[in-house]
């Protein structure tokens, strides 16, 4: 029941979608770059509250700092005062985890996907019947007869895994996206006890999650790798935008009160 659902909801959406593509641009790893896009559109809404919420997490940790050296010695104290802050400051210290465990679930289903479009018969690169069987009648009719080749531009075979070059460019935007939003940080706030603990866990994450990336794009099969990679590239201009958009406001709003 529930792997049906599973399919219904997510697998065969995503798959029809990426054949559907694919059916009027025959390359596939453009195909996967059109549908990442879509995706990401699709998710704009929740993955800008959660960026805005990071960033409203990193610039309130000076003022967390100081609560954190308050109460350092009343733990449950120090528990209400922060839970008082994050609610009077609209600030969800789980919030990183929201794009995380929204992309997870797409993941698993693209992961399925990439491994479908693979199988095809190597003769025709026709897709075999038990994945024929997933797409919509439509499509079903047509690609009954039509190959699917599993390549971009034509060099690269994205049913493959070992990717390097892929893999390392997702390693990159991940680094990238990630020091955009340290620098977002204001200055510290000398004497807070937990900053510099603070400072060198964010340090590592600014490193270990590209690192993890490339890791795991080699792993996985190109296709996946790609859509990480594009992914990960949208999220960083989404990020440009939206710092950028509520710094304008912020100095409009600054001026009226000026005046």
């Amino acid at each position: 029941m529930i792997g049906d659902i599973y399919n219904l909801i997510l697998f065969e959406p995503l798959l029809n979608g990426l054949v559907f593509i694919y059916r009027f641009i025959p390359d596939l790893g453009v195909a996967i770059i059109l549908l990442t896009i879509v995706i990401k559109i699709i998710l704009y809404i929740p993955s800008r509250s959660s960026i805005r919420s990071q960033k409203k997490l990193q610039e309130t940790q000076p003022k967390l700092q100081e609560i954190q050296k308050k109460y350092k010695n009343d733990k449950e104290e120090l528990g209400r005062q922060m839970m008082k802050f994050y609610k009077e400051n609209k600030v969800n210290p789980f919030s990183s985890c929201l794009p995380l465990l929204i992309q997870l679930p797409i993941l698993i289903a693209l992961y399925r996907v990439f491994l479908a479009v693979a199988q095809t018969d190597p003769a025709t690169h026709i897709l075999i019947i038990d994945q024929l069987e997933h797409l919509y009648a439509p499509l079903r009719d047509i690609f009954t007869t039509q190959p699917i080749h599993p390549t971009f531009i034509g060099l690269f075979d994205l049913s493959q895994k070992g990717n390097y070059l892929f893999a390392i460019l997702a390693g990159a935007a991940q680094f990238w996206q990630t020091k955009m939003l340290m620098a977002k940080r204001p200055p510290k706030v000398p004497g807070a006890k937990d900053e510099g603990m603070t400072a060198g866990l964010n340090k590592q994450m600014t490193y270990f999650m590209p690192i993890i990336t490339v890791f795991f794009g080699i792993q996985f099969p190109a296709g996946l790798t790609l859509y990480w990679l594009v992914s990960t590239l949208f999220s960083v201009a989404q990020q440009y935008y939206i710092f950028s958009k509520d710094k304008t406001k912020s100095q409009i709003v600054e001026s009226h009160e000026v005046k």
